[in-house]
């Protein structure tokens, strides 16, 4: 029997890549695409990439739909979400792309959102690993991190990771899992694809402003995916974070490379150690895979895998751990798909692609 999904937000960026990815699952039959300005008109008007959709209509939200639906994915912005998802907790699965249900802290809610606090849902990024988990991991008694699958499976409501923190979380934890380095001192830049702002026409966003052009956004502490890192290192056993956190727009439409830098907590063995923890972290993880050169955006995009790469610098005292993704893909749609497969008993894989896109 389908899954009936529901996918609201659905003309952005981010809800078109889902139903991309949905339309093509064995499992699913999306049964309403819903949105706010674009209601009423074709999905193949701005998504005329995915011809099975060409011609359904784009609805205004509706309640009662929704509450018909197995699942809801919502991919509106933050504050939006929260005042939707209040309606329908309590019956179908919801699936938040947003960030209203990432963060635990009130306090750091407040400091970088603003307003009242939605509260933190089941987190969807099922390879995060816990710290009381590592050790089972590291000895080979566990092939990979199962206490987050273990919390999305369960859950009826899960919100999907922001991009640039899933990029920055995979790229260093198992560092941190494995106390390599020096948590109080982490640098994070990221170089990251425009589509990771949205669909909204603004000037900074246009092509004549884009083309030919590298520029930071953030800077000095600034940007709301900081509490967000540190959370997710935390939960891999960091007692102190402390994240400098630098992403820059670059003239592509989608991808991240994200250049994290640590101190070593020390240099005894340490490329072995920080191999043996890479692999561990990782040799069992469908969508991340560990390789041996600098991750690149092209050869992940518009898939859901992410790559990973890490080394020691001698002189320096330092690792530099580098992950590239799909900003829409493994940063967001296939994120949710893979948490939506989880919460309902499917290969957590499935339909979820694979094989990039070159040149």
């Amino acid at each position: 029997m389908s899954v009936r999904v529901v996918i609201v937000g659905a003309s952005g960026f981010a809800g078109s890549e889902i139903a991309r990815i949905l339309v093509n699952h064995p499992e699913v039959d999306i049964i309403a695409l819903m949105a706010g300005k674009s209601a009423g008109t074709r999905f193949g008007e701005v998504n005329p990439n995915v011809p099975a959709l060409a011609n359904r209509i784009v609805e205004s939200t509706n309640i009662a739909v929704l509450k018909s639906a197995d699942v809801v994915f919502v991919a509106l912005p933050h504050g939006e979400s929260a005042k939707l998802t209040a309606q329908l907790v309590g019956g179908p699965i919801i699936i938040d792309c947003g960030a209203d249900h990432r963060l635990t802290s009130q306090e750091a809610w407040r400091r970088y959102y603003g307003g009242e606090y939605p509260g933190a849902w089941a987190y969807g990024m099922p390879e995060l690993i816990h710290a009381q988990e590592y050790e089972q991991i590291s000895a080979g008694q566990a092939s990979r991190a199962f206490l987050s699958r273990k919390l999305i499976k369960t859950a009826r409501e899960i919100a999907v990771p922001g991009c640039n923190v899933t990029a920055v979380t995979l790229a260093i934890q198992p560092a941190v899992a494995a106390n390599l380095v020096d948590t109080k001192r982490i640098t994070a830049t990221l170089a990251v694809g425009y589509s990771g702002a949205g669909r909204s026409p603004k000037p900074h966003l246009l092509a004549t402003a884009a083309l030919a052009n590298l520029a930071p956004y953030s800077a000095v502490g600034k940007h709301r995916h900081i509490p967000e890192i540190i959370q997710n290192l935390q939960v891999a056993g960091a007692r102190e974070v402390a994240v400098d956190f630098t992403p820059v727009l670059t003239p592509t439409s989608r991808g991240i490379v994200a250049v994290v830098n640590a101190q070593l907590n020390t240099c005894q063995d340490a490329a072995s150690q920080l191999c043996h923890a890479y692999e561990n972290a990782y040799a069992n993880e469908t969508l991340v895979d560990v390789i041996d050169t600098y991750p690149q955006t092209q050869p992940i995009l518009g898939t859901g895998r992410a790559t990973v790469w890490a080394g020691v610098d001698d002189i320096a005292g330092s690792v530099t751990a580098i992950a590239a993704i799909d900003n829409l893909g493994k940063g967001t749609a296939c994120a949710a798909v893979q948490s939506m497969n989880l919460a309902c008993g499917f290969d957590e894989a499935l339909s979820i692609p694979t094989i990039g896109v070159a040149p």
